[in-house]
């Protein structure tokens, strides 16, 4: 599986400027030749290298640097054609579909920007790295990651590493290749609920409030809200930090629910079941309040660490079918909007069985998550 390894650099102030004016380069080449795809049509990454690639030359770039330019850019117009079919700039007429297929992809001057090993090297041991820029090769470069980091790109760097401008520091986010551990015995599956009041809820009744990043985000929200209407160039600057410090409080709050789950499932020989979420902001209709926090609400990037913490220990993961997980008696099997008179509660019509309501759909889930499992199975060994 692959996974990205971030490594803070700390250069110096003059290699920090060459830096920069490498990304504003590579940059301005990609934006070229995004207006010349733009005009001529020719979006593919080997024709438009034909149609560029002497141009990239003159604007300073060497041979790599240029061609990863270029590829940036076929790439973005891929990402771009994809996202246009499946409709996420509205239906084909609509306004904000035309500003899109209208003008060329942009580049901000700050974007990141691939290298390979022809133009970044590393030195592990010495926690260093050299890479090419606009004023000449700058070696020596010094990095800071963890242990563990440094120990999975010492076995699993393959390919490019992306130099990265965030927040005034710099990073390289480095591409590794990881084998995967063979899957163990499964003794049953740990279900896992997600929701808003509870971000997550197992099916042995481990409850991870969701209270502390609700009460962040809606602070959060109503100072952007003042921001916002403030308009001046200090407000917009202090609306881009803020942004980044939630994204950063809610990816933590995420990475440290996902360890726990791996490591109880992985403890108690059990695989996870999830919900499979996809398309909900589309399918639940909500009171405004309640829309508001499900649109902010990270599910995605809680089940995407999940699934790759659990990859790397060898955990099973399956999604199922959500429907009715909550409404549903995991004892009994009946399903009724009875069944839940409350946010919090959940009492069987039919058989009588209490108990909280997220720990009752993590029941179901879990329960589903085996059927899964075995039918997955079942069908590989007929296979």
């Amino acid at each position: 599986m692959k996974l990205v390894v971030q490594v803070k650099l700390f250069p110096d102030e003059a290699t920090g400027v060459a830096l920069r004016e490498t990304l504003h380069a590579c940059n301005r080449a990609a934006n070229q030749a995004s207006r010349r795809a733009f005009e001529s049509g020719v979006k593919s990454g080997r024709a438009l290298q034909r149609l560029v690639y002497g141009e990239m030359k003159a604007m300073g770039l060497s041979a790599q640097p240029a061609l990863h330019a270029i590829r940036k850019t076929a790439d973005a117009y891929a990402t771009l054609k994809a996202n246009l079919k499946a409709g996420n700039y509205g239906r084909e007429g609509s306004k904000r579909r035309r500003a899109v297929e209208g003008k060329p992809v942009r580049f901000r001057k700050d974007a990141a920007q691939p290298f390979d090993d022809r133009c970044l090297s590393w030195q592990l041991e010495a926690r260093t790295v050299s890479i090419w820029t606009v004023r000449g090769r700058v070696r020596s470069i010094g990095f800071q990651c963890s242990p563990a980091q440094l120990k999975v790109l010492t076995a699993h760097r393959r390919g490019e590493s992306d130099l990265v401008l965030r927040g005034g520091s710099w990073y390289l986010y480095a591409t590794c290749e990881v084998p995967e551990p063979e899957l163990g015995e499964v003794e049953g599956f740990l279900g896992v609920d997600l929701g808003i009041v509870n971000i997550a809820t197992t099916s042995d009744g481990d409850r991870y409030a969701g209270r502390r990043l609700n009460q962040v985000r809606h602070r959060h929200r109503r100072l952007r809200r003042r921001l916002q209407k403030k308009g001046t160039k200090a407000a917009k600057r202090l609306l881009r930090k803020l942004s980044g410090r939630e994204a950063r409080f809610a990816a933590d709050v995420n990475h440290c629910i996902a360890k726990k789950l791996v490591t109880e499932a992985q403890r108690t020989c059990r695989g996870i079941a999830l919900e499979d979420l996809g398309g909900i902001r589309d399918r639940v209709r909500l009171r405004k309040p309640q829309r508001v926090t499900l649109h902010s609400w990270s599910f995605a990037q809680l089940g995407g660490f999940v699934s790759y913490k659990a990859a790397l220990a060898g955990v099973p993961v399956v999604f199922v079918d959500p429907r009715h997980t909550s409404q549903g008696c995991s004892a009994c099997g009946h399903v009724s909007r009875s069944n839940r008179p409350d946010q919090s509660t959940f009492l069987c019509t039919s058989c009588g069985f209490a108990e909280h309501a997220d720990v009752n759909a993590g029941c179901n889930i879990a329960q589903r998550g085996a059927v899964a499992w075995a039918v997955s199975h079942a069908a590989d060994d007929a296979a």
